[in-house]
């Protein structure tokens, strides 16, 4: 079934809508879709200028996936995009045509194709399509069983006073799965964003037995990994108020620091897209 659609002023063409992506919430492609436009909102100023990842589920979560960074052939004239060059790719590429999510009808043009998980970079292009300096310092923390997202608060914390001892100001947000992350906005002419990065979590590594920097799993049991490396210009990380695919349809949730120092359970950070939109129109866009 195909339902013409305007979205300020756009012409799309809705597809599929009653297909259950999330099998065991019962979470339809039309609520995915109702999500998006009704967060836009406050999504969409995290995401203007920041050439787009996306993960494709079109038969749901529990299907087959695949990451999509170069925007397809069919995209609509008026979706921007710009070409970038993306030296070292897995592909054999020299560039890739990126897409750009500025405005609702893209949003929910990537929406109806099923791209449940929206990845953007630290950094933004210009007007004219070039890539900027980094903006934001990003700090992924990725906790290691037994140690869960009550862990991760823990070292948010150490992270959060290392920052304003250092002169900067840090949010948090879920990553909609087991983890969390730490966003820094990042001022122009600061040194770069991956050896401080670096530095600082190899710092709390040496300070704290609760942290580790080092990606090897056999030393990250019960211990909180401070990803550093996602500052990276070719990686990606999980934007503010996207969705996840899991088995309910989590989002990455930015929130207060009372509440990542009251965390004493897992469930406390758990929160699906309707829990998401009854937030937001409660407590406003808690991210920078």
């Amino acid at each position: 079934m195909k339902v013409p659609v305007a979205v300020d002023g756009r012409q799309l063409v809705l597809t599929n809508l009653d297909k259950v992506l999330y099998p065991e919430a019962g979470f339809t492609k039309a609520e995915v879709i109702d999500y998006y436009s009704r967060i836009a909102p406050v999504m969409l100023p995290h995401l203007r200028g920041r050439p787009l990842t996306v993960k494709r589920y079109p038969n749901g979560v529990g299907g087959q996936f695949f990451f999509e960074k170069n925007a397809p052939r069919h995209t609509p004239s008026w979706v921007r995009r710009v070409t970038l060059p993306v030296p070292g790719s897995t592909k054999d590429r020299e560039s890739i045509d990126f897409a750009i999510i500025d405005d609702l009808p893209t949003l929910v043009y990537y929406a109806n194709l099923a791209a449940l998980e929206i990845h953007v970079p630290m950094w933004r292009v210009s007007a004219e399509g070039t890539a900027l300096p980094p903006d934001i310092l990003v700090f992924d923390l990725d906790p290691g069983p037994p140690a869960t997202i009550v862990e991760c608060c823990r070292v948010a914390a150490l992270l959060r006073d290392a920052l304003a001892a250092d002169g900067h100001d840090s949010h948090p947000k879920t990553s909609g799965n087991k983890g969390m992350q730490l966003h820094v906005p990042w001022p122009d002419g600061e040194r770069g964003t991956t050896a401080y990065a670096k530095e600082l979590a190899q710092r709390l590594d040496a300070e704290h037995a609760l942290v580790t920097s080092v990606m090897t799993k056999r030393l990250r049991p019960g211990k909180v990994f401070i990803d550093w490396s996602q500052n990276n210009p070719a990686k990606t990380t999980v934007a503010a108020y996207s969705l996840r695919a899991n088995p309910r349809p989590t989002v990455s949730t930015p929130l207060s620091w009372d509440e990542v120092e009251e965390c004493e359970s897992p469930d406390q950070l758990v929160f699906t897209g309707p829990d998401v939109l009854a937030r937001v129109a409660e407590v406003g866009d808690l991210f920078p």
